[in-house]
């Protein structure tokens, strides 16, 4: 492996951890949490709420952070800091001192996405599949946040997935540091700064299609948001519900088969989660070649229908059914996800990108913070079915707002010129 695509391979084992770190609580809340401190789910997800909100509200400074400072050097502050913040998560004994720690954790949390998706965009070409790459690893880390924490609240205690990827981000961050440690001191300097791009004039037309884009954008971003939250913080939860009977077979034919005595049944649900986010995360990869062949307004329409269908199938499923439907929805959910970052990467300047970025993810996880009450106010009153229908609706509002994209995007020299 060369030093590229070595980078790269950082660059992508930090998304992995980002998401992984975000969602530890998710299934730690399901399984062990509610028993183990007597805490109902829905009052539990009160406690997470703020760390999305950080999540969600620091990534415009890191953003800009990065831009003045140096992009390779906030990628170390974020992993350095959250595996510290994940370490300290693990010895939480109340939910308000979980609470403040998932806070920390959101704050560094919030550092990847503008700074790596900038790194990501800027330094490579073929743009869909880079970002859809990047967004696998991303999943890889939602579908193990319940694999590891499933295991270990069966083997080991659920603090122990807090605090060994905790272990692992801070080595991974002393490895990027060495690596990148030339080019963090270069921008300081001010030697790594981005060369601003040439713009040629803009005119009206080209103004006014910029701004549909980026309306479209944050509108399309907001609701995607919900969708995403709601499915990849509720999936442990839903198939703890639904998938007991197949979880418990399961568990005892893979006893039988290692000649164990007992199942472990969190840990079926846990690799079933883990399974579907796999698996759903080959989306990614088929969006983002689309998307360098056909373009954003095809594909998302296509990904929306996709959502609308599988909504509306899964309610009152149970066991197989219910599996089958849920690797259909989150194919869409995880599908969704490379769309708007390509259209920003297609229009937005370079000088500026983090910036931009962290807009769209200050908009984004802010919404996915607003989707936790969501999630536990209609789970505590309706149950999963009426989320379900909710997030069809949801999904329709994306399919009817993306059906008014221009058929092609405005460079990004064009969109840095009507910026000004």
């Amino acid at each position: 492996m060369n030093r590229d695509s070595f980078y790269f391979l950082l660059l992508n084992i930090g998304h992995f951890l980002d998401h992984l770190f975000t969602l530890v609580f998710a299934t730690v809340a399901a399984l062990a949490l509610s028993r183990e401190w007597g805490v109902g789910y829905a009052e539990l997800l009160v406690y997470a709420t703020p760390g999305f909100f950080a999540f969600g509200l620091f990534s415009l400074p890191a953003g800009w952070l990065a831009d003045k400072w140096s992009r390779d050097g906030m990628m170390c502050v974020f992993f350095i800091g959250i595996g510290l913040a994940a370490i300290v998560a693990g010895f939480a004994e109340t939910p308000l001192q979980m609470g403040v720690r998932l806070f920390v954790i959101g704050i560094f949390a919030a550092i990847y996405h503008p700074v790596g998706l900038a790194l990501v965009t800027l330094k490579w070409r073929d743009t869909g599949m880079r970002i859809a790459s990047n967004g696998v690893w991303g999943n890889l880390g939602v579908a193990c946040a319940a694999l590891i924490t499933g295991y270990l609240i069966d083997n080991g205690g659920w603090r122990m997935a807090f605090i060994l990827p905790g272990v692992v981000s801070i080595a991974v961050g002393l490895i990027y540091l060495a690596v990148r440690w030339r080019t963090i001191h270069d921008d300081h300097k001010g030697a790594g700064s981005v060369a601003p791009q040439a713009a040629g004039d803009v005119s009206a037309a080209q103004r006014a299609m910029i701004i549909r884009v980026a309306v479209i954008v944050f509108l399309t971003t907001a609701v995607s948001s919900v969708i995403f939250q709601s499915t990849t913080f509720a999936l442990p939860k839903i198939f703890d519900e639904r998938l007991q009977n197949l979880a418990f077979e399961m568990s005892r034919g893979v006893a039988r088969l290692i000649g164990s005595g007992e199942g472990d049944v969190a840990t079926m649900i846990g690799f079933m989660a883990f399974t579907v986010f796999a698996v759903a995360s080959i989306a990614q990869l088929i969006v983002g070649r689309s998307l360098d062949a056909f373009g954003p307004r095809k594909v998302f329409m296509a990904v929306a229908a996709l959502q609308i269908l599988f909504f509306l199938l899964m309610p009152g499923l149970r066991d197989g059914l219910a599996l089958a439907v849920a690797l259909g929805f989150m194919l869409g959910a995880f599908g969704q996800i490379p769309i708007n970052d390509y259209m920003i990467a297609k229009t937005a300047s370079g000088t500026n990108r983090a910036r931009i970025y962290g807009i769209r993810y200050v908009v984004s996880f802010s919404v996915l913070a607003v989707a936790l009450p969501l999630i536990s106010y209609v789970y505590l009153n309706w149950g999963f079915d009426t989320l379900f229908r909710i997030l069809a609706g949801a999904a329709a509002v994306i399919l009817v707002t993306v059906s008014t994209l221009p058929r092609q995007m405005p460079g990004s020299g064009a969109a840095a010129k009507a910026a000004e």
